[in-house]
């Protein structure tokens, strides 16, 4: 238990989007994905899913994790188009029709609400995707169903908090979601099996002196001094937990404390980039441009509009 409370405050949660729908006309997604996490509660109606359509009850919630591909019906009727993932993203509209959270009382026709969130070991690994769990149903679980109808509640609203409501009751949902598991004992054999690199206390080393020496020399030299491992091997180590290499991590990184620096504070660009580990400000500003798409400075005068 005390590990997975580890894996649980190493986990950065963010709600990225939410959407009640009404199914206007039945369809099947033969290969339905999202690169992030993926909540749908059926309000009323028909969803199916899997391989051998699994039936999902009124009430009930279907957790498909980012990056894995299902089969998914929405609407009931033996009438329903039959189309790719990739096709479903021009047809939408037509399916779908969205509306107020408040609505779905008012219509007798299939409702669900469908949101997505990012949940990220140390802002690089997505939890739910590297335990390899499939698309499955979270069954007799009110909690859950009561905390999305909450989320779409407050994204509706444009009250004060706002945004840090819908943050806090993210993690609070990947929370219940991770209790579930465990209590239930569903995927016994992948979690024994996929989370075993989260308990390597080399890699968690490794996190924590990035996040605190980000303006210093953080080479790989200095990694594998800090991983007590080889040089040579340190970056092959790094990617073969993480799936990515440790100076892009890195880059990844001290570009998100320059963002938010430029959020935050007055100091020239010159400075925070020194301050996040780069003394070329030139270099600084064209990795920045290559990696958001806009300049440094015209990034902080954008913030400084929107929080006018």
């Amino acid at each position: 238990m005390d590990y997975y409370n580890k894996v649980i405050e190493s986990v950065k949660v963010r709600f990225i989007k939410g959407t009640n729908y009404r199914v206007e006309k039945p369809l099947s997604i033969q290969d339905f994905s999202d690169k992030e996490n993926t909540l749908i509660l059926l309000h009323q109606g028909t969803m199916k899913f899997g391989e051998n359509q699994e039936l999902v009850n009124e009430g009930e919630v279907l957790f498909i994790p980012g990056g894995h591909k299902t089969s998914l019906t929405l609407g009931g009727g033996s009438k329903r188009n039959q189309i790719k993932m990739d096709k479903f993203r021009d047809v939408k509209k037509k399916h779908l029709q969205s509306l107020s959270f408040f609505d779905i009382r008012n219509t007798e026709d299939d409702c669900i609400s469908m949101m997505n969130f990012e949940s990220k070991v140390f802002d690089v690994v997505n939890f739910f995707n590297s335990l390899s769990i499939p698309a499955f149903t979270i069954r007799f679980n009110d909690r859950i169903g009561t905390i999305i109808e909450d989320l779409m509640k407050e994204q509706e609203q444009n009250s004060v908090g706002k945004e840090r409501s819908l943050s806090c009751q993210s993690e609070v949902l990947v929370i219940e979601i991770l209790r579930h598991i465990l209590k239930n004992q569903l995927f016994v054999e992948e979690l024994s099996t996929n989370s075993t690199y989260f308990k390597d206390p080399r890699l968690i080393d490794l996190f924590n002196y990035i996040k605190t020496e980000l303006g210093g020399d953080l080479s790989n030299k200095v990694l594998a001094r800090v991983a007590n491992v080889s040089e040579d091997y340190v970056g092959q180590y790094f990617k073969m937990l993480t799936g990515i290499n440790p100076q892009d991590y890195i880059e990844y990184q001290r570009m998100e404390a320059a963002v938010d620096l430029l959020r935050t504070t007055k100091k020239s660009i010159r400075d925070i980039g020194k301050e996040v580990g780069y003394k070329d400000t030139a270099y600084f500003c064209r990795r920045f441009k290559m990696m958001y798409g806009v300049p440094a400075g015209k990034m902080r005068r954008r913030e400084s509009l929107i929080n006018v």
